[in-house]
């Protein structure tokens, strides 16, 4: 069930440059919340009519907290909030991570860029074996979160830290194994892992990252490509936002 609510700003912090962590205080989303899910963030400017929809970072009790980065006008306007503010936001929305899938099993968890969000609570949510694998352009973040939680490896594009490459790189660098993979970031990577779960018959859970509109599956703002015929349009689409974001791997195209 989604809900319609003014929550409240209880904290407000910079990670980097142009990334913000917000924490909200929230009176039945945050009860009805699970790892992989999102919520829409309406912005106070009456001429911004659609929502920003931002990924769930973590969940403690009555609190959710985002992360996101300034990409425009509303995610600007979200920075500026602190503590104390009001913020009208709608959710739990999408799907999530089945953490039931790594019950007994290995589990590898991989992010990119932004796709590191929402994969925090996730690394919370799975009690088993895992191992984490994060990706960045340059500058490292939230690193030491993801360290309670389970061993996690490093690949930086330019080098500056762990394995110089991508995520992939850095799993066939540390020869790191599992039985199941939970991945988010953007869609070359998301695609790179496709492909090699298939070539080792590993399951893989992927979120997808995409410009949403409502954010409630009505607009088809933002449809993907799968191999299955969709029921509600009778074509080869799934709504990321509706039907997603996390999808089995080998269930859409990149």
């Amino acid at each position: 069930m989604k809900y319609m609510e003014t929550a409240i700003v209880f904290s407000q912090e910079a990670l980097a440059h142009d990334i913000y962590s917000m924490v909200i205080t929230t009176e039945q989303i945050a009860k009805e919340a699970k790892p992989g899910q999102f919520i829409s963030v309406y912005s106070r400017d009456g001429a911004s009519l659609l929502p920003r929809p931002i990924s769930i970072c973590e969940i403690d009790g009555n609190r959710l907290r985002i992360v996101y980065r300034v990409a425009g006008k509303g995610t600007k306007e979200f920075s500026g909030y602190r503590p104390g503010d009001q913020v009208r936001i709608m959710g739990p929305l999408g799907n999530g991570f089945p953490l039931e899938a790594a019950e007994g099993k290995k589990a590898l968890i991989i992010g990119g860029g932004i796709g590191i969000f929402p994969l925090l609570e996730l690394a919370k949510g799975l009690k088993g074996r895992k191992e984490i694998v994060l990706g960045y352009r340059d500058h490292v973040f939230m690193k030491e979160a993801f360290e309670a939680w389970g061993p996690v490896s490093v690949a930086t594009e330019d080098g500056s830290q762990g394995t110089k490459g991508n995520v992939l790189d850095a799993v066939r660098e540390k020869g790191i194994e599992a039985d199941v993979i939970y991945a988010c970031g953007p869609a070359p990577m998301l695609k790179g892992i496709q492909a090699f779960a298939a070539e080792r018959n590993l399951e893989a859970w992927i979120s997808l990252e995409e410009r949403m509109a409502c954010g409630i599956g009505a607009c088809l703002g933002c449809v993907c490509k799968s191999k299955e015929v969709d029921h509600h349009t009778n074509v080869h689409n799934k709504r990321i936002c509706k039907d997603g974001p996390v999808f089995r791997g080998e269930e859409v195209e990149l």
